[in-house]
């Protein structure tokens, strides 16, 4: 698998900082610090080990190695680092789960040119002979 290319990521939220609010950009985006609020960007995102995100994220590629609380939606490539807290569901195209992450959520692949249809959840209050 390839790495996830950081090179030309030019924003970065340093540890000092908070936002509390949505964040939409372009190009990639480094979080050290916290954001409370939706992040949107069509470049890669990394949340490194000191880093919090708040709210849904949706972004080329993922490296995390800190805390998300929320969906997390990416066109390419999901990483889970040994130290990374993911509560939310994951789309993702590539995933890699390292040894030590905490994941509780769903995920589910994305893939641009097949839809796979969703099979029902035969373990819900819901009887297997419901429909979703």
């Amino acid at each position: 698998m390839d790495k996830i290319d950081f090179k030309d990521v030019h924003s970065m939220i340093g540890t000092e900082m908070q936002i509390n609010g949505n964040v939409t950009l372009k190009g990639g985006l480094i979080v050290y610090g916290k954001i409370y609020g939706d992040v949107s960007t069509e470049g890669p995102m990394r949340v490194a080990t000191t880093g919090t995100v708040i709210g849904n994220i949706s972004a080329s590629d993922i490296h995390i190695n800190g805390r998300v609380e929320g969906n997390v939606t990416v066109a390419n490539r999901a990483v889970l680092g040994e130290k990374s807290v993911l509560i939310g569901d994951l789309v993702y195209h590539s995933l890699l789960i390292e040894e030590g992450a905490q994941f509780e959520g769903k995920c589910d692949l994305s893939n641009s040119k097949t839809v796979l249809p969703k099979e029902p959840n035969l373990f819900t209050s819901k009887g297997p002979a419901e429909t979703y």
